[in-house]
């Protein structure tokens, strides 16, 4: 009898989700952002000027896992979904050596004004020139969505940095954040539980930044759970090992992050909700410097950085034009915003989105 009811239960779920991935014919959007990954570790792979400097411990573990026999076999290293993926079926923009150039538009080229610049589709100098918890004035395209009826409480953002709160305005907003060490909060099932308890019992490296694997798995249940139609999720450990001088940490926290992606994607691909109506859009809140000398460290960013303002995007979905790595063309970081906007068919009447949406076709 147990067995039937069981039977009968699991049949029931699987009817519902199917009936309501039918009826609900919006697209979704799932904005992915990794912490100050440089364009060059994206398109080129392992950079051997720091694989040879002060900044790598384990030189020869670097060379066994992400050193192959040309720059498209080490980048395949480094972030094979992105490679045997995205760029097969997808788009990607931003390999300067190409003439694909992505850039910011703010001055301020650290993390704060970069994250308000992809969320809110325009540049705030004067508002926000630090990465002080300060509520963001300026309304983010998450806020608009969760504003429309079609995607009224079905937007929500998960993140390894604490501020996001203050720069998504949770309270204003109404959109449920969980960053930096907050717990999943409501009604938990048994891996939400687990997740609570071993994050608490895990070391501290950062004491503003989780490790990314909590921030993945707590946004990945959630999804299970609830399907929401626009997540944001912000990886960010790589910006903290770049920080702290340990670039083989950072390539290997690439690596992981680009795994956890598509870890995202496969069960993306494999739910009856999302399947073939759910759009990626990967980028990046800046650049860094690409060497050794104080004007362009890698370890830094700013505006005393060359190469700060460099950053790259990453577009994969169902009406995405899979065209690969793109060629000679400028966007802006600004422009993210308005194309998951014009994903999402989106209305509003506040001018700041005035940039032009990416042209996925």
């Amino acid at each position: 009898m147990k067995v039937l009811l069981r039977m009968f239960l699991v049949t029931l779920l699987f009817v519902t989700t199917q009936i309501n991935a039918q009826e609900d014919k919006n697209p979704n959007v799932f904005l992915i952002t990794l912490d100050g990954v440089r364009w060059q570790d994206v398109f080129t792979g392992m950079d051997t000027d720091l694989l040879n400097s002060e900044f790598t411990q384990n030189k020869d573990l670097l060379i066994q896992k992400f050193v192959g026999k040309s720059t498209e076999e080490n980048r395949e290293m480094v972030m094979p979904f992105f490679w045997n993926t995205i760029a097969k079926e997808g788009q990607l923009y931003g390999n300067r050596n190409k003439g694909s150039k992505v850039d910011l538009t703010n001055k301020m080229l650290f993390s704060y004004p970069g994250y308000n610049e992809i969320l809110t589709g325009k540049a705030d100098d004067v508002h926000i020139d630090s990465n002080d918890k300060n509520y963001n004035k300026n309304v983010t395209v998450l806020e608009l969505a969760n504003s429309q009826d079609e995607y009224k409480d079905k937007v929500a953002a998960f993140a390894s940095w604490d501020v996001f709160p203050y720069i998504i305005n949770d309270k204003r907003s109404g959109i449920p954040v969980n960053a930096g060490y907050m717990n999943a909060i409501g009604d938990l099932n048994e891996k939400e539980q687990f997740l609570n308890e071993i994050q608490e019992e895990a070391p501290v490296i950062w004491e503003s930044v989780r490790l990314d694997v909590f921030t993945h798995h707590y946004a990945k249940e959630y999804v299970k759970k609830n399907h929401p139609k626009v997540v944001y999720i912000s990886y960010g450990e790589t910006d903290d090992f770049a920080h702290g001088g340990q670039f083989d940490f950072y390539m290997k926290s690439l690596h992981n992050t680009d795994a956890l992606i598509a870890d995202l994607w496969d069960y993306v691909q494999n739910d009856a909700f999302y399947k073939d109506n759910t759009y990626f859009i990967i980028t990046t809140d800046h650049g860094r410097g690409n060497g050794v000398q104080e004007d362009s460290k890698w370890t830094s960013h700013g505006t005393d950085v060359k190469g700060a303002e460099h950053t790259w995007i990453a577009i994969l979905g169902p009406k995405v034009n899979p065209v690969g790595e793109v060629g000679n063309g400028q966007l802006f970081a600004n422009q993210i915003a308005p194309t998951l906007a014009k994903i999402l068919s989106l209305k509003s009447d506040d001018k700041s989105m005035s940039a032009k949406p990416i042209n996925l076709k």
